[in-house]
């Protein structure tokens, strides 16, 4: 049985989502980045580490916000995947980038199992 209050059950859950869903799309961009041609790659790689960036940022609000340690890993998953890209290793990113979804997909679903055991789901 997990243990979370209500008022942060409500909060990890649409964070998690939200935070998968985003990570799923920085996911997906990040593949796609390996069938740009050379003339496009460096404003695309920009354009991703600016969305990866932001993602960053609302997984560290929704840390700060819960206190839930999913979202830290999810955190420094997608930092290692921020690195691979500045790198030039997109791909490998991708792999990185699945690290953080599974991290969010586990704070939503401790979540809803709470709100699931007070019948709000």
């Amino acid at each position: 049985m997990v243990s979370m209050d209500l008022a942060t059950a409500v909060k990890s859950y649409q964070f998690g989502e939200h935070a998968k869903s985003e990570l799923i799309m920085a996911s997906q961009l990040s593949v796609a980045l390996t069938g740009f041609s050379p003339q496009e790659r460096g404003g695309g790689k920009k354009m991703l580490l600016m969305t990866m960036e932001t993602v960053r940022s609302e997984l560290l609000f929704a840390h700060r916000s819960t206190g839930q340690s999913q979202f830290q890993k999810a955190v420094n998953s997608l930092n290692e995947a921020i690195s691979l890209v500045e790198s030039n290793q997109p791909e490998q990113a991708a792999e990185k980038i699945a690290g953080a979804i599974s991290a969010a997909t586990t704070s939503a679903q401790e979540a809803w199992q709470v709100l699931s055991e007070h019948g709000l789901l």
